[in-house]
């Protein structure tokens, strides 16, 4: 019964708050490593979504033992107090590293497990009852934080062991499937590079003809031809054989499939930049609205309902699900839109095209996209962006008409894929964020949530 919740403190709780060590031992910026010993959390390591491990650091197992405080064990909670506040990570067995520090940024909360246990407490830490309450008690305007006498004053419900138990494994059915969602995206997505990279980069199907056709080999495809000797299984033959089995030289980009073009990519695709959105508000602040999206909201894939434009902005910057977002400032990034009706704000680029398909000019801006990020980080080039100059120099290969329909399906129906996966992912973050804090304040009841989550999934 919720009656018999008990509401108490983080500090008359059995939750310890834990800090690092910031001593004499902190490790110096040359001391970290690609790898090693102990993996040394940074601040793009612990986000709203838990873990994420794109860019890591270390430290060795020398400097890890200098160390006293700030460890994790297994069942521990991560949470950031400082600069972006309240990103919270759990360390669970699924984590692929035995050895992890916080930096002097976070904190780790750790729970015993026979009065509140871990997953229930992490998971109250990404509700908004928590959420709440950091807004309330962070302070510091320049650099917001949230130190370790403030966390001991949040407020927590604790319901029995037995509930945590069911709460936790409600809502962990829908992050288990978000989780294995995201899993099959990574696994579709290099799929898709890799594809692409073979067929309209490397052209191993034309090596591959040409090599049956006992046609020359240009020099430069030479030691890749070497290689694709010794591969027995090749491409479907059915898709092979309409690849051509020569190739033919082109002062732009050299050697080339015959009966191909080359082209730029804005000729490619269209870049339509957004508009600068603060000069369309809603007239009146309760009129419909749609939110917005800039670089952040890209990254994260969700808009800013904070922010707000007129719905009657001009039809061509209003974005949808499976819209391609191409990010030509600041981190530069190219992504799917999976974010529902949004609109675009500038320094970002709607691309679309009337004459190739949506996989098509997705995969070439991404195959040019590190380049594009190399010019955007040369301070002698540009300003931290790129400009349309430089999709005019990014080159594409277009296939002829005879390739189109068969080939062009395996690589429409990855993407079909992902989008319909990452559209699921969506909907159901949306319905654990609503049950979050509703289950967590005793507001719904836990049948009444496990019969909602069984229905969506």
């Amino acid at each position: 019964m919720v009656s018999d919740w008990k509401t108490t403190t983080f500090e008359e709780s059995s939750i310890e708050i834990l800090d690092g060590d910031r001593g004499k031992n902190y490790p110096k910026k040359s001391e970290f490593t690609e790898s090693g010993y102990c993996l040394f959390l940074n601040t793009g390591n612990v986000t709203k979504d838990g873990f994420k491990f794109s860019s890591t650091e270390f430290v060795s197992s020398e400097r890890d033992q200098l160390l006293r405080k700030g460890k994790l064990q297994r069942e521990d909670v991560v949470l950031t107090t400082r600069g972006t506040v309240g990103n919270v990570a759990y360390y669970d067995s699924s984590i692929p590293f035995d050895h992890i520090r916080i930096n002097s940024g976070m904190v780790i909360l750790r729970s015993d497990d026979t009065k509140i246990l871990p997953r229930y407490l992490y998971l109250f830490l990404r509700s908004k009852l928590f959420e709440d309450q950091v807004i309330a008690l962070q302070s510091g305007s320049a650099q917001p934080q949230l130190p370790i006498r403030d966390i001991k004053r949040v407020e927590i419900k604790v319901p029995s062991v037995t509930e945590q138990k069911t709460i936790a494994h409600i809502l962990g059915t829908l992050d288990d499937k978000i989780e294995l969602n995201r899993q099959m995206n990574e696994t579709l997505e290099a799929m898709a590079q890799a594809l692409f990279k073979s067929w309209f980069v490397d052209f191993d199907p034309v090596i591959d003809n040409a090599l049956a056709a006992g046609n020359a080999i240009p020099d430069e495809f030479f030691e890749r031809a070497e290689q694709r000797k010794s591969i027995e299984k090749k491409e479907n033959q059915e898709l092979q054989n309409l690849f051509p089995d020569e190739f033919e030289f082109t002062e732009e980009m050299g050697w080339i499939p015959k009966g191909w073009e080359v082209k730029p990519l804005d000729e490619v695709a269209n870049y339509l930049n957004g508009l600068a959105l603060q000069k369309y508000r809603p007239e009146n602040i309760d009129d419909d609205y749609l939110p917005v999206v800039k670089i952040a909201q890209l990254r994260e894939g969700l808009a800013n309902h904070d922010e707000k434009a007129s719905i009657n902005i001009k039809p061509e910057y209003i974005i949808d699900n499976g819209d391609v977002i191409f990010s030509w400032s600041g981190s530069l990034l190219v992504d799917v839109w999976c974010g529902g009706k949004a609109a675009l704000n500038q320094h970002l680029f709607k691309v679309t095209s009337g004459e190739y398909p949506k996989w098509f000019y997705l995969n070439y801006t991404k195959y040019h996209l590190a380049e594009f990020q190399r010019i955007a980080t040369d301070k002698a080039v540009t300003m931290g962006h790129i400009k349309r100059g430089h999709l005019k120099e990014a080159l594409c290969v277009i296939p002829e008409n005879r390739v189109d329909d068969n080939v062009f399906a395996v690589f429409e129906d990855i993407l079909n894929k992902q989008i319909s996966s990452r559209i699921e992912s969506q909907t159901i973050a949306k319905l654990r964020d609503t049950l979050l804090p509703k289950l967590m304040s005793g507001e719904l009841r836990i049948p009444d949530a496990a019969a909602l989550v069984d229905e969506a999934i």
